[in-house]
């Protein structure tokens, strides 16, 4: 019996060590997220402070990078037209920090859109990559998910912000799918909110700040067709 003992201490140790580190493990096991949420009026676009970033007539100021998408301008708006190939995204020269940024969206011609804010390139294999968060507008043909203004890490791990929580059900319906549409975006420090014609949708925070400084970027998706048209694209920096 007494050399029995020694051997059963030890097997209750073990157990009690394998309980507690599964106990531990169980802890530590990540959780699901919990989104912050958007209740924020859209910033008054009226303010003093507000630059337009198109002169109506040329494309200075902004340059095409990754992809071969065209991009033109036509009865004084910006005009961009899917072909096969990868995305394409029309940058802005100067990059930015903290700013309101708004424009106007209109399809004529299903296509995947978004606009990349505080956004980089990075060189690959075939060239330029753009990368960094881009403020989704959806195309005719996902008109079921609904999740424009949601963001999306664009060459940089996937859906960052998609609108799925109850208080996101607005804009569902919130896209004219035959007309102009309106985006409003507000980046300051690591937080960033965005607005669809005036209802808040995103707000999420850049807590490892990756993006604290970039260019903005309207996205021509590839594909095999897709004609988007943008105005009224301004920008006040904070």
């Amino acid at each position: 019996m007494r050399n029995r003992l020694p051997i059963l201490t030890l097997l209750a140790c073990t157990l009690i060590s394998v309980a507690v580190c599964a106990a531990d493990k169980k802890e530590k096991k990540p959780r699901a997220k919990k989104q912050l949420i958007n209740t924020d009026p859209e910033p008054s676009l009226k303010e003093a402070g507000f630059v337009s970033l198109f002169d109506g007539k040329t494309l200075n100021g902004w340059t095409p990078k990754q992809g071969t998408m065209v991009f033109e301008v036509k009865n004084g708006e910006i005009v961009g037209t899917c072909s096969k190939g990868p995305s394409t995204f029309l940058c802005t020269d100067k990059e930015y920090t903290d700013f309101i940024f708004t424009c106007e969206t209109k399809w004529e011609v299903d296509g995947n859109s978004g606009v990349q804010v505080r956004s980089r390139i990075r060189k690959g294999k075939n060239g330029d990559i753009v990368f960094g968060p881009q403020v989704e507008m959806e195309d005719l043909a996902k008109k079921g998910r609904g999740w424009s203004g949601g963001i999306y890490g664009q060459q940089c791990g996937g859906w960052i912000y998609p609108l799925k929580a109850p208080q996101h059900k607005p804009l569902k319906t919130a896209i004219d799918r035959a007309g102009w549409n309106r985006m409003t975006v507000k980046v300051e420090g690591k937080v960033f909110k965005t607005w669809i014609n005036g209802l808040p949708a995103a707000h999420w925070v850049d807590k490892e700040n990756k993006y604290p400084k970039g260019f903005i970027g309207l996205q021509v998706h590839g594909g095999k067709q897709g004609i988007i048209h943008w105005r009224n694209l301004k920008i006040k920096e904070l």
